[in-house]
């Protein structure tokens, strides 16, 4: 038996040397990570430009209609509305991903999620033509579910598309879409492109381009091999996806490791919400998730852009010029999110969390002294600028795109979906808490708002540290078996990695717990 594991174990870890970027897999992440995180951070930014312009469109129509000019405070709620109604829909979409992801596949559910992009970008760009602001309102919703959905679906499927050793570097893909995606909105937003009178209803709908693409090209590509072997029970299908992905035939090491899983997923069934909840077997991972997920957006990110502007000015660049200042913090974060793509798989996750929490932490710690002491000390202002630049470089090489690698790699299959749905529903609604609260917050502490994200990035950091393990270049059944250790269930031996249960006789799963009469 030991020397039939230590066989196994073997040809796991040159399965996991060999695995290759094909020209296919490179398609398919591209193809998936621009038709659809691409769209979340460019819906993420495409309205802070021509605000003040949509502003007066509102105006206009609400006269065009009424007679009279609209109210301050309504203009102010219509606004509001427009700006917060996108991470709401971020947060249906979440709950939408469980559903859809186990009946239509991941596949699938990227392909039925284009049709809502599509439809709000066209109700979105004829807005004006059709002098209704209410479509704007209601569009937003509409992305909004749009991005909750591509938020934790793409990553989902890209992780069980991965060979393992580029698991890592792929998974971060995603998110370098969305940095690619609020630079493209901040450029093509700059006054002198479409951000002004004439421009922004076609800013708004050009948001439909990379949905369609994707939507034409997509069916193409392989779905999960995972997905079609696990839960549609298709193992031929699974094979020819393998095998395309990989770029060679031999994939049996592959197909037994889905099979062994197979079974396991058959005495576990699928992972509801509540049963992922309830599960002793899951406990850690399900916290660990909700920690990166709350840390990630309560961290001070938007935050830090809402002060940038003002950071920049009182540092003595011009009004006219913060815009273009602007752009370039975007481009910081895309380059920053670039190398992580490069060195995630030779640094690990945990080291880059804990540097990307860290530097976010330190950030702000030393942003605070600096706005408090600008007025004061005149080279303070170069240093809040240094500060932001630093937060961005932390929050881009950790922090951002690692947590959602986790989820794909700390859950088997049976509870991938609903671990994406609680990490997803976290993630837009700390996202929504933050939208909501932080100009209270901000009138009433001023700077001393970065002492609240501080403290939150180093309490992440701490959690990390002692808790999350590393999960680089392990199979996704090795992972599940150090986080069993800290859960206190023990895995059977001959299954192996693929349980997180001890099966007793006559069929029925149980968990065994470690207690200290049985060491």
């Amino acid at each position: 038996m030991k020397l039939k594991r230590e066989k196994r174990e073997s040809s796991d870890d040159n399965e996991g040397s060999k695995g290759k970027m094909t020209l296919l897999l490179a398609l398919v992440t591209l193809i998936s990570a621009f038709g659809s995180s691409f769209q979340y951070g460019y819906n993420v930014s495409v309205i802070n430009s021509p605000a003040p312009y949509m502003q007066d469109f509102y105006n206009r129509t609400y006269w065009d209609r009424n007679g009279n000019p609209m109210d301050s405070s309504f203009q102010t709620l219509l606004w509001s509305l427009t700006v917060s109604m996108f991470p709401l829909g971020g947060f249906i979409g979440s709950l939408l991903v469980w559903p859809l992801v186990n009946n239509c596949g991941r596949k699938g559910t990227l392909l039925i999620n284009n049709l809502l992009s599509i439809v709000a970008a066209v109700l979105m760009g004829t807005s004006e033509l059709a002098k209704t602001f209410e479509v704007i309102i209601l569009s937003r919703i509409i992305m909004g579910i749009y991005a909750g959905l591509a938020s934790n679906v793409v990553p989902m499927f890209l992780g069980e598309l991965s060979p393992r050793n580029l698991r890592g570097a792929i998974g971060v893909v995603p998110q370098l879409f969305i940095t690619l995606g609020i630079l493209v909105a901040q450029i093509l937003g700059l006054n002198g492109i479409l951000g002004n009178e004439e421009g922004w209803p076609i800013l708004l709908g050009l948001t439909g381009i990379p949905s369609l693409i994707q939507l034409l090209t997509l069916p193409f590509f392989p779905e999960s091999p995972r997905y079609l072997l696990i839960q549609k029970g298709n193992e031929e299908q699974a094979r020819q996806a393998l095998q395309k992905l990989r770029g060679w035939d031999d994939v049996d090491v592959e197909i037994e490791e889905m099979r062994q899983e197979d079974r396991s997923e058959r005495e576990e069934g699928q992972f509801t919400v509540f049963s992922l909840c309830t599960f002793r077997g899951l406990r850690w991972q399900l916290i660990s998730i909700i920690v990166m997920m709350m840390g990630q957006q309560l961290s001070g990110i938007n935050a830090v852009f809402y002060y940038a502007d003002r950071i920049f000015e009182s540092a003595g660049v011009e009004s006219s010029s913060i815009q273009y200042v602007t752009v370039s913090t975007g481009a910081i974060n895309v380059v920053m999110t670039s190398l992580a793509v490069f060195i995630v798989e030779s640094l690990g996750r945990r080291i880059l969390l804990l540097a990307g929490f860290g530097l976010c932490c330190g950030s702000c710690a030393v942003l605070t002294l600096a706005l408090n002491l600008q007025t004061t000390v005149p080279w303070m202002s170069y240093l809040s600028i240094v500060c932001v630049i630093v937060y961005i470089i932390g929050h881009a090489i950790g922090a951002s795109p690692i947590p959602f690698v986790m989820i794909t790699e700390m859950f088997l299959q049976s509870s991938r979906p609903a671990a994406f749905m609680v990490g997803g529903s976290v993630h837009w609604l700390s996202n929504f808490t933050v939208g909501l609260v932080f100009l209270y917050m901000e009138a009433g502490l001023g700077p001393y708002i970065f002492l609240i994200f501080c403290a939150i990035c180093l309490a992440t950091m701490v959690y990390i540290f002692f808790i999350v393990p590393e999960t680089k270049n392990k199979t996704f059944m090795e992972i599940n078996k150090i986080m069993a250790k800290r859960n206190k269930v023990e895995i059977q031996d001959d299954k192996e990695e693929f349980k997180d249960f001890h099966t007793v006789p006559g069929g029925q799963a149980e968990e065994k717990e470690i207690s200290s009469s049985e060491l």
